[in-house]
């Protein structure tokens, strides 16, 4: 409920105190779940001092109960273990703190553990943070590798003096954080973030040993899956050894066995990449020469041929050719001159012998009257008239008289 206050009116610290005991008083009783970080059993007292933490936000909270209560867990409940609680929340007005008071206290087996575990890999999955196409490929070489893991833990070292032997010039950013215990998930999203975030870290690895199963659950703790699933950076997860299998191994990019097989996987081989070039090239200098063995066959083939060995002879024989076509064109164009000629001579001749010249020569004569035109009949002239003759050598006048008229 919402208080009306101004900075003229106030709440007294006392009366904010009061109010925040009272909504939480009216919350009742809740089941929690966390791990114990802190166990005060003084001797003779009637009241056990426990803290309870959540790994997953790094918040705790104080818990109070009475003795009797915890007594009936004592013997399997200690320091680093998971308990679930039930407990009514109190608020402690003059110190403003909040506590919870227990009244029943349940150990978090193993079995129970499984399945929270396996439900949390079914919710996730459903999700597509496991999903096979959000899994990106290793860098081939890279430039400087994240490492995340113990401090001076055998995971480190396996890495590192792997990696080295593989690459010597192989560079490391090194994260030591908390692996196990109630800090272990809070420093490792830290740590995967940063790297994540360097601009030289092209891989990350996220190592350690083997462990129970409660030393393992920081790897499968949700906050730790989600990191892992927002880095732009591949993740390589090389948690414990075979049988072991957290939820970080189905959300990282790529899963390896063990920390020494995490650095085989991340680092080449320089020896073996030796090895690969040397089989390369020599690969490449038989296809060369196989290449060039092939082209040679082929030009000796082409040599080899008549026309390569006497280029000259195909124009020779095409000369040949062009000689007997020329001598063939030049019999036909003086058949052809000679028959044209024959036939000019014979239409010459006949020209000739059917024209009027000719027929003059042999001494007939064409009468005009001084229009021009041609006298055809006795009848188109009369006495006196005055005609022009035209024989075979030239042209004179004449002139009709009676005698020819009748």
């Amino acid at each position: 409920m919402a208080l009306n206050t101004s900075a003229e009116a106030p709440l007294p610290v006392g009366e904010v105190s009061r109010l925040i005991g009272g909504w939480i008083d009216r919350l009742g009783a809740v089941w929690v779940e966390g791990q114990i970080t802190q166990l005060s059993r003084r001797p003779g007292a009637g009241v056990v001092f426990l803290t309870l933490r959540d790994p997953s936000y790094d918040i705790s909270v104080g818990v109070t109960c009475y003795r009797q209560v915890f007594d009936a867990v004592a013997d399997v409940v200690t320091e680093g273990a998971r308990v679930v609680v039930l407990a009514k929340p109190e608020w402690y007005a003059p110190r403003g703190q909040l506590s919870l008071r227990a009244t029943e206290i349940k150990p978090v087996g193993i079995g129970e553990l499984l399945a929270r575990l396996e439900q949390l890999k079914r919710s996730l999955g459903a999700e597509g943070l496991f999903a096979a196409d959000r899994k990106r490929a290793l860098p081939f070489l890279p430039h400087r590798v994240g490492l995340v893991c113990g401090r001076a833990s055998a995971a480190e070292r396996d890495v590192l003096e792997n990696a080295r032997r593989r690459w010597p010039h192989v560079r490391f950013e090194v994260r030591n954080v908390a692996v196990q215990g109630v800090h272990a998930v809070t420093q490792v999203v830290q740590a995967v973030k940063e790297l994540d975030e360097h601009p030289e870290v092209d891989v990350i690895i996220v190592a350690r040993g083997g462990g129970s199963v409660e030393d393992l659950l920081p790897f499968s703790d949700e906050q730790l899956v989600r990191a892992v699933a927002g880095c732009t950076t591949p993740v390589v997860s090389a948690i414990g050894h075979e049988p072991d299998a957290p939820l970080l191994d189905l959300v990282a990019d790529l899963r390896a066995s063990t920390p020494t097989d995490a650095a085989k996987k991340v680092v080449p081989d320089v020896g073996e990449e030796l090895e690969r070039v040397g089989q390369l090239r020599r690969r490449a200098l038989r296809t060369v020469e196989g290449l060039l063995e092939r082209e040679e066959r082929g030009l000796a083939h082409a040599l080899a041929r008549p026309s390569m060995e006497h280029p000259q002879r195909m124009v020779e024989q095409r000369e040949d050719e062009v000689d007997a076509l020329l001598a063939r064109s030049r019999r036909v164009l003086g058949h052809l001159l000679d028959r044209a000629d024959s036939e000019l001579s014979h239409t010459r001749a006949r020209v000739v012998s059917l024209s009027p010249a000719a027929t003059m020569e042999r001494g007939y004569a064409v009468l005009q009257r001084a229009d021009g035109g041609v006298v055809r009949s006795p009848d188109e002239v009369a006495a006196g008239d005055a005609l022009r003759a035209r024989v075979a050598d030239g042209e004179f006048a004449v002139r009709v008289d009676d005698r020819s008229a009748d």
